[in-house]
């Protein structure tokens, strides 16, 4: 334990003392009944003293300005309370979908830049730093859409700070973004989903553990389910509920659509309803033969106990490094790379016009157009050039065409019935 082995009172609110655990003299000064401790950076008994009466005046100019003395905290301090916060709100449904990423940039980020520095001490040649920082870490330069997470998560330790009175305003630098513009987004042409898709059955057979094969099994499905109906995958697909399927029977055949309840833009839309593709009944037909017993409120993409999968996107992830399809001109593909699929085969088939299809996916029709540029001329190539495009022909054999046999029937009457009884498929 430190003891302290040497001290000089300056003046009545001001000395200087050195412990046993320290090579370095600290002030310790009261400004409006309260005390600080300061260190003085230096072993020299005179630059101690002269450093402990500027330390005092500075916090005596402070008190004198603002009513108030800024006691400031180290960064990660700061950003690991705005973290609990958000986590709090996440945990009691109050929070925003995105904290998740906020958190994400806060920990991976600029805790580990930015960590044992003072938040009054970060200003805009700082920030430069970090910036280039970032570019080393990413090895690539940001899009602008990640820089603009960054500095929502950044704004929110700032505005904490401030809060707490641990930084002034004026002390709070601005933030630029100076991330890249939107790109060409990664998507598979048909051939490539079928050629992951099979290596995912490949290495569902050939799994070792009973919760790895069901993994990969509830894996397929949820790669259909996204190519079908070009739903976000992650915060919206995870969290869909049985309750939010809706059916509408006509003679033996069905159509389907889905409410998006929680997701990314949900916040600022509210709910939509989402069209599902035709095929979207051989999805249902193996998810609800798996849970003959399910319930209204019971998430649908779990595994047979009812947990959550969240390895998904690893065993993901190994299908595209097995088939070297994780690269592509566009950059790295993903889950998320589905929605992405949907949306320029969607566009390629000319199935909806682009208002349309942002409508489905949650979108603008500014976001289509500067993402999917490349894809929009070519939507015209039919009527330009008098031939089918092959994409159309090829989107509706392998996920439109849907054969209503008589086990079908029945299982879609059931769905129906259960639907007008239950309120769920």
């Amino acid at each position: 334990m430190s003891k302290v082995i040497e001290k000089h009172r300056l003046t009545p609110d001001l000395q200087i003392y050195k412990q046993s655990n320290c090579y370095n003299w600290i002030a310790r000064l009261k400004i409006n009944k309260t005390h600080f401790s300061r260190t003085t950076k230096t072993r020299d008994l005179s630059e101690a003293i002269a450093k402990a009466h500027r330390i005092f005046i500075e916090y005596e100019i402070r008190y004198e300005t603002n009513n108030f003395v800024v006691e400031t905290k180290r960064f990660a301090f700061v950003a690991d309370k705005v973290i609990q916060q958000m986590k709090q709100a996440l945990t009691a449904g109050m929070g925003k979908v995105i904290y998740d990423d906020y958190i994400g940039a806060l920990r991976r980020y600029h805790i580990a830049f930015f960590g044992s520095t003072h938040v009054t001490r970060i200003d805009d040649d700082l920030l430069t730093e970090f910036d280039q920082w970032r570019v080393t870490q990413l090895g690539r330069v940001p899009a602008k859409s990640t820089v603009q997470n960054h500095n929502a998560a950044l704004q929110m330790v700032f505005d904490y700070a401030v809060k707490k009175k641990w930084m002034l305003v004026s002390q709070v630098p601005s933030l630029e973004n100076k991330g890249v513009g939107g790109q060409r987004r990664a998507a598979f042409n048909i051939d490539e989903y079928l050629k992951v898709r099979e290596k995912i059955e490949e290495i569902q057979h050939e799994s070792r553990k009973e919760k790895t094969r069901q993994i990969r099994e509830l894996l397929l499905d949820y790669m259909d389910f996204a190519i079908l109906t070009g739903m976000r995958p992650g915060s919206e697909m995870d969290n869909l509920t049985w309750a939010d399927m809706h059916i509408e029977r006509d003679t033996e055949r069905c159509r389907f659509y889905v409410t998006v309840r929680k997701g990314k833009t949900t916040k600022y839309t509210g709910t939509r309803e989402i069209v599902c593709k035709e095929a979207i009944v051989k999805v249902l037909q193996r998810l609800s033969h798996r849970f003959p017993n399910r319930l209204k409120d019971n998430k649908i993409f779990v595994l047979s106990d009812g947990t959550s999968a969240k390895e998904m996107p690893r065993h993901f992830e190994k299908a595209l490094e097995l088939t070297k399809l994780k690269n592509s001109q566009q950059g790295e593909r993903s889950l998320y790379s589905l929605r992405h699929s949907y949306i320029t085969w969607e566009l390629m088939a000319q199935n909806v016009s682009i208002d349309v299809l942002a409508r489905q996916c949650g979108t603008g029709i500014q976001m289509i157009e500067q993402h999917y540029s490349h894809v929009i001329p070519r939507m015209f190539g039919r009527q330009l050039s008098g031939v089918e495009l092959e994409t159309k022909k090829l989107v509706n054999k392998q996920f439109s065409e849907v054969h209503y046999d008589e086990l079908l029937q029945n299982q879609i009457a059931r769905w129906a019935q259960n639907y007008k009884q239950r309120g769920f498929i």
